[in-house]
């Protein structure tokens, strides 16, 4: 009996604290809609309760983007989700790196897309296709074309481009590869 009351009392703990949560609120008026029958209303939640938690791993993906070199700024865009829903979908930020007078350039995250895997087998034969390879840590980035790319963990794009390779370089240099190759897990 007491073990009873004691599960009772957790799961009812539980659910308060969780119902303050705009994810789970919105996920069960989803759920009171299609008891109701209101199965166009209760589509509309589970599509924004879909968008809260897209733009929950956004912004833990742009957690993996460097801060700005001394005397540059950065600025960030988590506006991919849009262009990343027509090809897949999956999780991407961006961020511009600028220096006044100087270069600019940006570097981009993108996290669980179909296409990104296609990219393993161009980045498996670099050399046949012309590019150089060059290591960022344990990770080997492809440079083509004023281009850095690699892949992490087969499953996560990192991108830079529209800078000097030397100093987007350095840049990359400064993710933690490691901690990003278990983002979404």
């Amino acid at each position: 009996m007491i073990r009873i009351f004691l599960m009772s009392t957790a799961v009812a703990l539980w659910s308060s604290a969780v119902s303050a949560d705009e994810v789970t609120d919105t996920l069960t008026s989803a759920i009171e809609a299609y008891e109701d029958g209101d199965v166009k209303y209760a589509l509309e939640e589970l599509e924004y309760a879909k968008q809260l938690l897209i733009g929950m791993k956004t912004g833990e993906l742009v957690a993996f983007l460097p801060e700005a070199p001394q005397g540059w700024s950065r600025e960030v865009s988590t506006e991919m989700g849009a262009g990343l829903a027509m090809m897949g979908g999956g999780t991407g930020a961006e961020a511009e790196y600028q220096k006044p007078g100087e270069d600019s350039f940006t570097i981009s995250l993108m996290a669980d897309n179909p296409m990104v895997g296609a990219m393993a087998g161009m980045l498996g034969s670099a050399a046949a296709i012309g590019a150089k390879i060059e290591r960022v840590g344990r990770q080997k980035m492809m440079i083509q074309d004023g281009e850095i790319t690699g892949l992490i963990d087969s499953r996560i794009l990192v991108q830079a481009k529209g800078g000097d390779i030397d100093r987007m370089l350095e840049v990359l240099k400064t993710i933690d590869y490691r901690a990003l190759s278990n983002f979404g897990r």
